[in-house]
């Protein structure tokens, strides 16, 4: 189905809904934020009294009054290492919150921040996962016994034995950079606490794309039950690429400093402090073993993987380690795994989502490292894939990890590449290019792209016998609301908040389609509110779940609708319910088209005259899907879990050039062939993929967020460089596949982070085959003209 995104007219026009446009309460004041200049720092004594004096300021808070009045965050696992929304005994990051002031307006509270005097005691910083590994290392956090958050050991299969018996054995060690969504609206929160008859209750507006999970952790903080905590998120957002799973410690805090200051309280993140202290992917050291046999078969993997999380264990950490588990393999049969994850924590900001979260780290090692067998075996880097693929006759293929690929043709999708990049011409180019001293590269990858995440992998970072003890996680649930008025108009409620991915257009476009009814006949609201929209844990609007699982939602619930219009177009028409059909607005024989009845008269007979329905039939135009499918289930007490419901496959090509004078990489093009299932809707696929790969683009070339050697971060976009229109002039070359879902109830999977997955590391296999003659090894990102230049003057060759 391809149409025109209803959201745009809106958008167009400035008449969208972002939290900034709306003022939901009355008497709303403003919040600025105190934050640490330190990485690492004992809090001696905060002085809040000449800010509280500040004319214009109705409350201001220090770690005194956050530590009296809030217990620590719920963690993932059971680490002593407790999270407060401010620093409360030490700061542990340049950027963490330590005080707020509460004012009339930003101005008022502001200069009045400036009033509050914040006496620390500098304490040596932690950067580097290898100085928190260090037992001589500064501690974070006292009440632990080390900076190791959590650490844990999988094995599957023989592995030792495969090892043992293996032709080679070929190793790689890797670095992934610790990069950014940097979304074009910041964060953002309106909070107000109430104090009622029954007991406080707090009402939040915040822009976040899945608050139902936070209910439980906001309530814990807070010791209030979950029915007094509403969340409320806008119907736009600008942008979040998961980044804005981190802002509830924000929320936490306005709700606290609402409290105080007894009205509602708003706060509007600045682009610095977003730098500073929002969120972002994790940075991970890596060191992959691969049992090879003489052919180039993968027969066993080793993965030695550390995540440097930042300064706590915000929850949903160490998850960046465990979403993609169940397709750790990749698209490879690999039948013995060992699995070391380790997480970390330093004096950097805490990490989150961030988009393809965990699958671009993992496939920058994993691809990587099959690129090295290649070398070794004498293969061509896509030869060897090919033998090493999961084969079509496999589906559903089940992994060692427990992941079960639903469906896919690996082979057929590389064999498009190739096609589509005239590979053997490629090869042609790259010969003639070196005879003339030009650094020219081709790099390839091929990742499988999981998506509808099941929630249960987080349980992966607590032992299974700590698991059997307590309760379960798992799921994959969404839900959505559909109804039907007198005059036959559709109002469809979802509950997932897009941020630009054109949710409303879909949702339209398949319950008219289930329905027979022209598309403008259909309304769907976008609304998120944990008071009103059906939800579960596991709802929302992150790792790629729309397509898989609320479209399969909206497709249960309109069957059941289509269902009652049919009966009561049935009694219309003096015909069989089971001989009718739903067609172009009206309800029709099938056998005999001319016979029909408008959809709008069905509905209005159940509407209007209900008791003319045969008996047993509700009178009930209104219907609540949840479609939660049985494959999403908890880890099992060997440590294997299906982390995905949904599979797709992306095969990426790409070619570079590097200027030998001044070393700048230059991507000139990208090939890429995804299969993500039944197509919904083709114009908003193919805008999903171009914007994964200028955001991969960024995380392969140019961003990093860097830290110095005392802790002090990259704050400003002077520093921390975006690609721009200037950077996407690569020729792309896009195109599909389709093997539908059999999991899904219209065959398709997600799409949205795939190339955030696999580019990263296409764009460095082809760096490193570019300086192949040079005998240069690409371990890590990013690879701009500075690191290409160390490469080459350092021809021992790790960056």
């Amino acid at each position: 189905m391809t149409t025109a995104r209803i959201e745009d007219p809106a958008l167009l026009t400035g008449r969208g809904r972002f939290l900034d446009d709306l003022d939901p309460f009355a008497g709303t004041l403003t919040a600025a934020i105190v934050r640490s200049p330190h990485p690492h720092a004992r809090i001696r004594s905060v002085d809040l009294s000449r800010a509280r004096r500040h004319p214009g300021v109705a409350a201001v808070l220090g770690p005194e009054e956050v530590a009296a009045e809030l217990k620590p965050f719920p963690l993932a696992v059971k680490t002593p290492m407790p999270y407060y929304p401010t620093a409360v005994d030490k700061a542990r990051f340049v950027g963490e919150p330590v005080a707020v002031v509460v004012a009339a307006d930003r101005y008022l509270a502001e200069d009045a921040a400036e009033l509050i005097d914040v006496e620390y005691e500098p304490l040596p910083p932690v950067v580097e996962i290898a100085h928190a590994l260090s037992p001589d290392s500064p501690r974070l956090h006292d009440t632990a016994e080390s900076n190791v958050a959590t650490d844990r050991t999988f094995d599957f299969g023989d592995v030792d034995e495969v090892f043992a018996r293996a032709d080679r054995v070929v190793v790689g060690e890797y670095d992934f950079p610790r990069y950014s969504s940097t979304p074009m609206e910041c964060y953002s929160v309106v909070a107000e606490w109430r104090d009622e008859a029954d007991g406080p209750s707090i009402e939040a507006w915040a822009n976040f794309h899945g608050p139902f999970s936070m209910v439980a952790v906001l309530a814990g903080a807070f010791g209030v039950p979950a029915s007094r905590i509403r969340l409320r998120i806008p119907a736009d957002n600008g942008g979040s690429f998961g980044i804005k799973a981190g802002i509830y410690p924000y929320v936490a805090l306005m709700a606290l400093a609402s409290k105080h200051a007894g009205r509602p309280v708003r706060w509007t993140e600045d682009r610095v402090e977003h730098l500073l202290g929002s969120s972002a992917g994790s940075d991970r050291k890596m060191r992959f073993e691969a049992a090879v046999s003489e052919d180039g078969i993968v027969q066993g993997l080793r993965a030695d993987l550390i995540d440097n999380v930042g300064a706590y264990l915000r929850p949903p950490e160490p998850s960046t380690l465990y979403r993609c588990f169940g397709n750790i393999t990749g698209a490879y049969r690999v039948d013995a795994v060992r699995i070391r994850s380790r997480a970390v924590v330093t004096n950097k900001t805490p990490t989150g989502l961030n988009r393809g979260f965990g699958g671009q780290q993992l496939y920058f090692g994993l691809e990587r490292l099959m690129d090295e067998v290649a070398q070794q075996c004498h293969l061509d880097p896509v030869e060897l894939r090919r033998r090493n693929f999961v084969r079509g006759s496999d589906f559903p293929y089940p992994t060692p990890t427990g992941g079960i690929y639903d469906s896919g043709d690996y082979h057929a999708a590389v064999d498009l590449l190739l096609k589509n990049a005239d590979y053997p011409a490629l090869r042609e180019r790259q010969r003639a290019a070196r005879e003339a001293g030009e650094y020219f590269g081709i790099g390839i990858a091929t990742i499988v792209d999981p998506s509808a995440t099941n929630i249960g992998y987080v349980g992966l970072a607590t032992p299974a016998e700590q698991r059997a003890a307590g309760r379960g996680k798992s799921g994959s649930t969404e839900h959505v609301r559909i109804s039907v008025d007198p005059n036959g108009l559709v109002s469809v409620l979802l509950g997932t908040v897009p941020q630009g991915q054109g949710h409303a257009t879909v949702a339209q476009a398949i319950v008219a389609d289930q329905l027979g009814l022209p598309r403008e006949h259909v309304r769907p609201v976008v609304e998120m509110d944990t008071a009103t929209t059906p939800w579960t844990i596991s709802s929302g609007s992150y790792s790629s779940r729309f397509a898989p699982l609320l479209t399969s939602a909206l497709v249960e619930a309109s069957e059941r609708l289509a269902g009652t219009i049919k009966i009561a177009g049935a009694v219309l028409l003096g015909a069989d319910a089971a001989d009718v059909e739903l067609a172009e607005g009206k309800v029709r024989v099938r056998a005999e088209p001319e016979r029909s009845v408008a959809f709008r008269h069905a509905a209005g007979l159940v509407h209007w005259d209900p008791g003319s329905l045969p008996e047993g039939v509700s009178a009930r135009l209104y219907e609540e899907a949840a479609f939660t499918p049985p494959e999403s289930k908890a880890a099992s007490r060997s440590d294997q879990i299906n982390s995905s419901l949904c599979y797709g496959f992306v095969a990426e090509l790409a070619v570079v050039r590097i200027d030998r004078d001044t070393r700048e990489v230059k991507l000139e093009r990208v090939v890429t062939v995804h299969d993500a299932g039944t197509i919904l809707n083709p114009v908003l696929l193919e805008g999903q993929v171009h914007g994964a790969l200028a955001h991969a683009l960024g995380g392969a070339l140019l961003e990093e967020m860097r830290y110095t050697d005392a802790g002090q971060p990259t704050a400003t976009f002077m520093d921390y460089l975006c690609p721009t229109s200037a950077e996407t002039t690569y020729e792309l070359d896009s195109d599909h596949r389709e093997t539908p879902s059999p999991l899904t109830k219209l065959g398709a999977k997600g799409c949205g982070e795939g190339s955030c997955m696999s580019l990263p590391v296409a764009i460095a296999n082809a760096v490193a085959d570019a300086l192949a003659p040079e005998g240069v090894e690409i371990t890590s990102l990013p690879l701009h003209g500075d690191v290409v230049h160390a490469l080459l003057e350092n021809k021992e060759g790790k960056n």
